[in-house]
């Protein structure tokens, strides 16, 4: 088997205990502009990419979110400077729990959100 499509993930979803304070926490430590959806089968906030019809995204909704940490991790790019941005998620009630990692894409660091979900920040290298 040879299949190498140009992103393997197509889509995420972040369930999520509170939208509210999920929304202000995302919105805060990434930058970006969430509004809700409540036109879908259930209430969600989309994260846009500059280019929708090419950027992969992920939504937030109402659910019950893996136990403090133990999920699937999901990584999102955030503007500004890293450490800037891990002071944007301790400041929004998240919690960091690693240091800046370097790899060959960039820059980034694990933190848990206000329920505990596993994310990962990534340097905007844009």
């Amino acid at each position: 088997m040879d299949y190498s499509p140009k992103d393997f993930l197509v889509w995420g979803e972040l369930p999520v205990s509170d939208m509210d304070k999920a929304m202000a926490f995302y919105s805060s430590v990434t930058g970006g502009d969430l509004q809700l959806d409540p036109n879908c089968p259930s209430p969600m906030a989309v994260f846009k990419p500059a280019n929708p019809e090419t950027g992969v995204a992920l939504h937030i909704y109402p659910g019950k979110p893996a136990t403090n940490g133990n999920g699937p991790t999901l990584h999102l790019a955030a503007q500004g400077v890293l450490e800037d941005v891990m002071k944007r998620v301790e400041s929004a009630g998240g919690q960091v729990v690693s240091e800046p990692i370097q790899i060959p894409a960039g820059r980034f660091f694990y933190a848990k959100d206000p329920d505990g979900n596993s994310v990962g920040f990534f340097e905007n290298q844009t």
